[in-house]
């Protein structure tokens, strides 16, 4: 007797019926059971852009792919364009869900309909396969199939409510690097609970790179095995037909810089950002000592230490975060020894976490941005809390704000109000400290930002669509505080001159060998600015 079929669809086997089997049929379904490599490569067909359907002729680093994945629980892929990444995870799910009972897999991308694209490419290969290897189907349709032994598949958006409240076997995420960092993070904590519930549970992670988001911090600590995950690594040049002259190709027909993103799979972050792409690359992130609702810390505080601590305050809305940021101000180069980012904590509850630890850290120097509501959080913290070490900023018309310790009239504060031109001073200073390996950065969330602080405008740095720069600003916060005569006198150590001295030092040694004279005019001799900065006119080159 024929096989009835599912929904009069010819290709699909319905479900509850018996079937009869021939020896070797027998024999092809355990070894297709046994071995996904020889089931893909013997049954399944994909749709080529050349050929149409066409049986799956898989690669060599395809074939490495399946067996680390069938081998492995936790698996990360960092893949160039075009290379049959996501077909051969779909291939591989193809077997998991036809071989394993009762298994729940979710088919996971950054849009839902690129999801419900790669499922749909899953049911195209399943009604390909001979009807002794299939399941009979219960249901079938654009977002999600059930086979007669209890296995099922799903297809959604990558989000936090994606898989929530599900018990998954198997989770793939594909082009992880594009899901905003956000809700990337979201993602992962809703999710893991689920993930580590079971024994046997699988992720597969697959991307080609996107900037240093949540994608790079799973391949960093993969690469240094401070997780789970097996990374997979593939060349553009493992795919057949790809040589020197293709890329040079390819080169000409986009860019440089994509070409290193998508083929070469480097961690470039966006154009124009504030700190060079060349120097971002050389940031690498380490595993916070203490981690706690947010707050990760590096360096336990040290006995004679100074610290300052600069706070960035939202309104505590999912898409905002308040920060801060604790700098080792002690010595150049200055260390970033923890740092706090929530976007989920009140206003009223934030200046009792500052309290704690600002106490904790030697009493540090506390600097609020006090434009909207931080405000409040400055005043909370001086006269509920009483802190004492808060640093108080005064207004001194064309010199701007000046950094200092006490009230002096009308234009006072509890903190610093950024403008545009305390945002240009301390960017500037950023940027010099940074890449000059004056500021010393190692955490994950304080690098992602500064790849997506990008010039916006012609003088104006912002957070990229999509990203966010709270843990930055406390960053640009710091470094305008580090141009004022009040930290020379906190911390003796006056980095702004420190950073002329050496830009004064490298001048003179590339005009050394035209020799330095004095022109003997009655010049003044010195003036001091006012930020406390003594200058000195520069002495005419014989001849110029």
């Amino acid at each position: 007797m024929e096989n009835k079929t599912y929904l009069g669809n010819p290709n699909l086997k319905a479900a509850n019926q018996k079937t009869r089997y021939t020896k070797k049929q027998v024999e092809e379904f355990i070894k297709c059971q046994d071995n996904p490599i020889y089931f893909i490569t013997h049954y399944l067909k994909i749709v080529t852009l050349d050929h149409g359907l066409q049986p799956f002729r898989m690669y060599n680093f395809q074939k490495e792919m399946v067996d680390t994945f069938h081998n492995n629980r936790f698996t990360i892929c960092k893949l160039p364009r075009q290379t049959g990444k996501s077909t051969t995870i779909i291939a591989y799910l193809l077997h998991y869900a036809i071989f394993n009972a009762n298994v729940n897999i979710a088919i996971l991308a950054n849009k839902a309909a690129v999801a419900r694209d790669l499922l749909g490419r899953l049911q195209l290969a399943y009604e390909n396969l001979p009807k002794f290897l299939q399941q009979g189907v219960i249901n079938w349709n654009k977002g999600s199939l059930e086979l007669e032994n209890g296995s099922k598949i799903l297809a959604a958006a990558t989000s936090s409510s994606a898989v929530r409240g599900g018990s998954y076997n198997v989770i793939f995420l594909d082009e992880f690097a594009y899901v905003p960092n956000n809700i990337a993070e979201q993602f992962f904590s809703s999710v893991y609970p689920t993930i580590s519930s079971g024994k046997s549970s699988k992720v597969m992670i697959v991307s080609t790179p996107h900037g240093m988001n949540m994608f790079y911090k799973l391949w960093n600590d993969a690469q240094h095995e401070r997780n789970s995950y097996k990374p997979i690594e593939v060349h553009w040049s493992e795919v057949p037909g790809r040589d020197e002259k293709w890329k040079q190709e390819t080169i000409k027909n986009t860019s440089e810089q994509q070409f290193r993103t998508e083929f070469e799979c480097e961690f470039l972050g966006s154009v124009d950002t504030l700190i060079n792409s060349a120097k971002l690359r050389t940031l690498s992130h380490i595993t916070p000592i203490q981690q706690n609702a947010g707050l990760d810390i590096y360096e336990m505080p040290q006995q004679g230490h100074r610290y300052v601590i600069t706070v960035d305050v939202a309104r505590g809305t999912v898409n905002d975060y308040s920060a801060f940021v604790i700098t080792d101000a002690t010595r150049i180069p200055y260390k970033i020894v923890g740092k706090y980012r929530n976007n989920e904590i009140r206003p009223m509850l934030f200046p009792q976490i500052i309290h704690k630890i600002a106490k904790s850290y030697n009493m540090a120097e506390v600097l609020v941005e006090v434009n909207d509501i931080g405000g409040q959080v400055a005043d909370t913290m001086q006269y509920d809390l009483e802190y004492d070490n808060l640093i108080m900023v005064n207004q001194r018309g064309r010199s701007g704000q000046i950094a200092g310790t006490g009230f002096s009239g009308k234009q006072s504060q509890l903190g610093l109000r950024t403008t545009k031109a305390t945002k240009k001073i301390g960017c500037s200073n950023l940027k010099t400290m940074i890449e000059t390996d004056k500021f010393i950065i190692q955490d994950f969330d304080i690098i992602a930002e500064l790849s997506t602080y990008i010039l916006k405008g012609k003088e104006k740095y912002e957070a990229e669509e999509g990203s966010t720069d709270d843990l930055v600003m406390c960053l640009v916060m710091f470094a305008w505080l580090s141009n004022q005569t009040y930290f020379k006198e906190l911390t003796d150590q006056d980095i702004r001159q420190r950073l002329v001295d050496e830009q004064s030092h490298l001048m003179e040694q590339d005009m050394a060998p035209f020799g330095f004279v004095d022109d003997g005019l009655n010049e003044p001799e010195s003036f001091k600015d006012p930020y406390g900065t003594t200058w000195t006119p520069v002495s005419k080159i014989k001849g110029w």
